[in-house]
């Protein structure tokens, strides 16, 4: 080998060692990061000069990102799903249900029992009258419960369309940085994780799916094939509600023009965010306010007068708006949950609950102090079954009680169902993002081997260039 020769390796070797250490030190900076892909500094052999860098390698694997990203969506619905049912569960009062109305309505039956028992004490008809109180207030509270989460989950899709609305944005000025820098041969890597990020954060809020062009162009799309970028960001828009009541219908999602599908059933089929919030708003929160609705209409009946024609009507329990709902009719009436009220007739005088006279003719002819007759009738139609509107979603043919019961036990079925199914969407996003991060992440370990192998290559050289410099001295000598 010619000095010149030895001079070039030797300059090579310098200048490669030089990058190399470059990379290595930028991933161990980067290590803790986890919008971050390993580098490499990829060599080739040079007939004149050996080992030369060609280009800074980024760390990939397709088929375990594609699956983090799916990871991601099903466990961002979930979770979210799984939230809302906790909230729902709140306004029951917890896993003992001590705010559902199931357990006014047992603590009903029994004041009903207890009064009957001595239907001329007074305190006792109080107690009753109270008792009807504190179902109708737990019906009224629960319903307003309920549209304050219909209207709060209404504010976070608002919220969320935003962000996706700007994560779509800075994808768009990524992924150009990255077709740009692709086309001209610049290095492109920085803006290829930024992209990354990006995509992590957009599937955590829909599912979607991506797909490769020239350039590295990426498009994407949602998993039910709307396209979400091309090009260019797609707008996502939304018309958020104020508020909300049993009677609101709330705004679609669209993407492209296209509206975004709910998730499905107690276990969701939601994949990211903003479907899981649109199957709590639209179809779990109403559900369950449809079942308030029916246990008000039932309660109604249970307590229903009879007038001089002999129809049925309102009694112990009547609507703050003066409205007469239908409740011989096993069809939903929306809201009247929120409206039912106990009768100031029975306020202002708890006796008249004993003898059927709140609003009707009473069957109490004689006036007698001890007539009970009615009051184990109310008490006894708490437990006897009745028509339920199919639409609720619960039991069609059974007691008020059952039905308010089997309510309590369709919000905790869902609960358990969507605490089971985010445990397990939990897990597999672990295990896929430790996969991803495994196969593309930063190894200290491995980094600092680099590093003392590139050393080691740096000392060869620089002793090669040494021997190099003595050599050039002794033919410079040996002209002079």
């Amino acid at each position: 080998m010619s000095l010149a020769s030895a001079l070039n390796t030797t300059k090579a070797t310098l200048s490669n060692t030089a990058l190399q250490s470059s990379v290595v030190s930028n991933n161990i900076s980067n290590a803790s990061s986890t919008s971050y892909n390993r580098r490499a500094a990829v060599t080739t052999t040079d007939t004149s000069t050996g080992a030369i860098v060609v280009k800074v390698e980024r760390a990939e694997d397709e088929a375990l990102l594609k699956q983090a990203l799916a990871a991601t969506s099903d466990d961002a619905g979930k979770q979210k799903f799984l939230d809302g049912m906790n909230s729902l569960s709140v306004v029951l009062g917890g896993e003992e249900y001590t705010a559902a109305p199931s357990t006014y309505l047992a603590s009903l039956q029994n004041a009903l029992q207890t009064y009957a028992a001595s239907p001329s004490d007074v305190t006792l008809a109080s107690a009753a009258v109270s008792a009807a109180s504190d179902v109708a207030n737990a019906l009224n509270t629960s319903t307003q419960a309920v549209q304050q989460l219909r209207t709060d989950a209404d504010g976070e899709i608002s919220d969320t369309v935003d962000k996706l609305n700007q994560l779509l944005s800075d994808f768009e000025k990524a992924n150009n940085e990255v077709t740009s820098a692709t086309a001209a041969g610049r290095d492109a890597n920085n803006a290829i994780d930024q992209r990354e990020g990006l995509l992590k954060q957009i599937s955590g809020i829909v599912g979607i799916s991506t797909a490769v062009r020239t350039n590295n162009d990426v498009v994407i799309y949602t998993t039910d094939s709307t396209t979400l970028f091309e090009t260019t960001a797609r707008k996502i828009s939304f018309e958020p509600m104020a508020a909300y009541d049993a009677n609101t219908t709330g705004n679609s999602i669209y993407i492209d023009g296209v509206a975004v599908k709910t998730g499905e059933g107690s276990n969701t089929s939601a994949k990211g965010s903003l479907p899981a919030l649109l199957q709590l708003r639209d179809e779990v929160y109403p559900g369950y306010q449809s079942q308030l609705d029916e246990i008000a209409r039932g309660v109604m009946g249970a307590f229903a007068e009879t007038d001089s024609g002999g129809t049925s009507i309102a009694g112990l329990f009547t609507t703050k708006d003066g409205s007469e709902p239908d409740f011989t009719t096993a069809e939903v009436v929306p809201g009247l949950a929120g409206l039912i009220t106990v009768s100031s007739e029975a306020k202002a005088t708890p006796v008249k609950l004993r003898d059927g006279n709140i609003a009707g003719d009473t069957p109490n002819t004689d006036g007698s102090t001890g007539y009970s007759d009615l009051l184990f009738k109310y008490a006894s139609a708490l437990n006897t079954q009745i028509e339920f509107d199919p639409k609720a979603g619960i039991s069609t043919n059974v007691t008020l009680l059952s039905f308010a019961t089997d309510s309590a036990g369709w919000v905790e079925e869902y609960r358990s169902n969507a605490t089971s199914s985010a445990e397990s969407t939990s897990a597999m996003l672990t295990k896929s993002t430790e996969a991803y991060s495994n196969s593309t992440g930063v190894n200290l370990d491995e980094e600092l081997i680099q590093m003392l192998d590139i050393e080691q290559s740096y000392k060869a050289a620089a002793k090669l260039m040494s021997t190099i410099d003595e050599l050039l001295k002794t033919l410079m000598e040996a002209a002079n």
